[in-house]
């Protein structure tokens, strides 16, 4: 790669009689200017990318700008900053465990933190899901519950070491999650023949639908380690929603067939559906694992876990050494990661996240209706504090995440999806904000497409 060429940094516009280039030398920060070169950015295009935004700062639901512009985070830092940027009850507790325990290696030693919240987080879960294992991303939590469910099978002398997932399902973006995903998924297609072969279905949404998954399963079941599934929306598949039944099929079809059932609720786990902390919840299914990160330490540092129920764990109980789980992150567990988890768990205890849940949600409908009369518009949809406009086409994702921008909201699309997942303590204000940033930035794309 080259030098640097031009810097446009979306909706920065140079003052009157000045190039692109000199205002950026005017505002662009050094380290902004000196470390672009060598910063390799996610799911970007690196020769094409449009310069990103460099932020100076972040508290609640805002983020400041390096030219003091403030955008209201409309999709929370990839859903995890439910609690907004700087919450001090998490901050003190990162702080205090700073001074005391930043980190000590889980195999052969132990701290409170990570007790405390494993205890926690067995106690929030329903059922006798019990058994914690911690990591530091959800794609290695994901990753982890694969393992746990192919090595219990494996313990008991089976090899099942396949999974059935779902169209549209998202679970990471290392090897084995990514074989779980849907193959023609753009993000993951190019790797076809490299990843293991997984059976893809479509979700069942009918009781048709069930039986005829009963049937595949009396066919391939017998190889098959478990089910993995998003629980009620799949998320960056394209932000598409099911109802509690499909969960409820698949359970009754896991126990008919003898099968593990795996729900991936990073995504939608802690408090972002409203109606409880957790879909499973919601649904009234109770998994054999579950997976969570994202907003598990309140966006403030990586941490995910892997919950197993009693059945799972025991199957590992052996006088045979390897019949353990031989997995172990160096920084599972991380110190101060749990603090601010324990944090983030307090806030959803002292405060109203459920019900601020709900009342976006109540604001998004209500305000994100008009784009679905717009041309192009696919579909206007809304769960707990998930708002989705879906377009007919590939997204504009530039020219839409720029007229956001100008309106004062930071949004990211993708695909055909233009969405938010704001953070929980967003106001009215905010809400409005966003979803009339929505709806605008699609009018005026739609009008350019318009008859």
């Amino acid at each position: 790669m080259g030098e640097p060429g031009p810097m446009v940094v979306p909706g920065i516009s140079p003052p009157q009689g000045l190039t692109i280039e000199d205002s950026t030398a005017m505002t662009a920060p050094e380290w902004y200017t000196k470390g672009r070169e060598h910063v390799w950015l996610p799911y970007t295009q690196m020769k094409t990318v449009r310069p990103p935004l460099p932020v100076a700062s972040a508290r609640g639901t805002r983020l400041t700008l390096t030219d003091g512009r403030e955008l209201v985070d409309g999709i929370s830092s990839w859903w995890a900053c439910v609690h907004g940027y700087r919450h001090p009850h998490i901050e003190q507790a990162v702080a205090r465990q700073l001074e005391t325990l930043p980190h000590v290696m889980l195999g052969g030693l132990a701290h409170e933190q990570a007790y405390t919240l494993a205890r926690r987080l067995a106690g929030l879960l329903p059922g006798d899901l019990d058994h914690v294992f911690f990591s530091d991303s959800g794609s290695v939590a994901v990753e982890v519950a694969m393992k746990m469910a192919a090595q219990f099978w494996l313990n008991l002398g089976q090899r099942r070491v396949k999974f059935l997932c779902f169209r549209g399902g998202y679970h990471g973006d290392t090897f084995a999650t990514m074989s779980v995903c849907d193959p023609d998924e753009g993000m993951h297609s190019l790797f076809k023949g490299a990843l293991l072969e997984q059976i893809v279905v479509d979700l069942p949404r009918t009781a048709e639908d069930e039986a005829a998954l009963s049937r595949l399963l009396e066919q391939h079941g017998t190889g098959l380690a478990g089910i993995v599934v998003e629980p009620l929306v799949q998320g960056a598949g394209g932000m598409v929603f099911h109802d509690p039944f499909t969960l409820q099929a698949l359970r009754r079809l896991a126990d008919a067939h003898d099968l593990l059932l795996i729900f991936d609720e990073i995504f939608v786990g802690l408090g972002r559906l409203g109606d409880a902390m957790f879909a499973c919840q919601i649904a009234g299914v109770q998994p054999d694992i579950v997976t969570l990160s994202k907003a598990l330490t309140g966006g403030t540092l990586p941490l995910a876990a892997t919950i197993a129920s009693r059945r799972i764990h025991e199957g590992f109980l052996s006088d045979d050494p390897m019949h353990a789980l031989m997995h172990g992150p160096t920084y599972m567990g991380n110190a101060m990661g749990c603090a601010a988890a324990n944090a983030s768990l307090d806030l959803f205890e002292s405060e109203p996240r459920l019900a601020q849940t709900q009342a976006i949600g109540a604001q998004l409908r209500t305000l994100l209706e008009p784009a679905r009369g717009l041309p192009g518009v696919k579909d206007v949809r809304v769960r707990g504090a998930i708002g989705v406009i879906q377009l007919d086409r590939p997204a504009p994702a530039d020219l839409l995440s720029a007229s956001c921008i100008a309106n004062g909201v930071w949004l990211r699309p993708f695909r055909d999806i233009l969405y938010t997942t704001p953070p929980l303590i967003a106001d009215e204000d905010d809400v409005a904000l966003i979803a009339n940033a929505m709806v605008s930035a699609v009018s005026d794309w739609s009008t350019g497409i318009a008859p």
